[in-house]
């Protein structure tokens, strides 16, 4: 089975090492979906207006094939 990266960037960059054999891209799409809403939870109000999460999702190849970002502003 292929394996796939998921790093985090937010006030510091936690690449993945170890990476999760999954069965095809749509697979590794639903888990980075998941996660990101598991680890958006656990910020716990960590997300200040003006900064940025993303989850960058790699091939084996470190290729990137997905990138959920989340930025955030404040308005007036």
């Amino acid at each position: 089975m292929p394996k796939y990266f998921f790093n985090i960037y937010h006030e510091r960059n936690d690449l993945d090492d170890e990476g999760e054999e999954l069965t095809d891209r749509n697979t590794a799409w639903l888990e980075a979906i998941r996660t990101t809403g598991q680890l958006l939870q656990d910020i716990d109000g960590k997300l200040a207006p003006g900064k940025e999460w993303r989850m960058e999702v790699t091939d084996e190849s470190r290729n990137v094939i997905y990138v959920i970002a989340v930025s955030t502003k404040a308005v007036r």
